[in-house]
C-alpha cells in the first residue's frame, strides 16, 4: 500500500455514477415495485452503501478508510429504459474515496441486475465513472 501517514487530514469527498440497462418491461416491474425478490432500488441502496464500507476487503492495496457519509441515489430513466445510480461517499482522513464511491456503484448497479436477472439476463451495466472529487493535495476535478 502507499503509505499515506504523512498526508494531511483532509476532509475527502468523491461522487460516481452509473446505470443499467433493461428492458422496458423490467423496468416497469422496478417502478411498480413487483419484482420477485423485492423492493429492487430500496435492496441496491442498501448493497451500494455495504459496497462501499467493504471496498478495502475487495480491491487489493485499497486503504481501510473511516467513512463519514454515504449517501446513494437511485433514480428510474424512463427515456433511457435504465436505473441511475450516483454514489457521494466522504471522510476525514489521509486518501481519497474515489474507490469507495466507484465500488459503491458498480455494487448497487450489480444489486438490481441480481434482483431482476430471472426476468432479464441481457441488461447492461453502463457508464460507471468518476464524477468529481474533492480535498487532498491533488484539490478539486469535476469531469468536463
Amino acid at each position: 500500500m502507499v503509505d499515506v501517514g504523512d498526508k494531511a487530514i483532509t476532509r475527502r469527498v468523491a461522487v460516481a455514477s452509473g446505470r443499467i440497462l433493461m428492458l422496458p418491461e423490467t423496468l416497469a416491474r422496478v417502478r411498480e415495485g413487483t419484482a420477485k425478490k423485492g423492493d429492487v432500488l430500496g435492496i441496491a441502496r442498501i448493497a451500494a452503501i455495504q459496497g462501499a464500507k467493504r471496498t478495502a476487503d475487495l480491491i487489493p492495496l485499497c486503504h481501510p478508510i473511516a467513512l463519514t457519509r454515504v449517501a446513494v441515489d437511485l433514480q428510474i430513466d424512463e427515456d433511457a429504459c435504465a436505473v441511475q445510480c450516483t454514489a457521494t461517499v466522504e471522510c476525514e482522513g489521509r486518501t481519497g474515496v474515489e474507490m469507495e464511491a466507484l465500488t459503491a456503484v458498480q455494487v448497487g448497479l450489480l444489486t438490481v441486475y441480481d434482483m431482476l436477472k430471472a426476468v432479464d439476463r441481457g441488461m447492461t451495466i453502463t457508464d460507471v465513472k468518476l464524477m468529481e472529487k474533492h480535498g487532498g493535495k491533488s484539490g478539486e476535478w469535476v469531469r468536463g
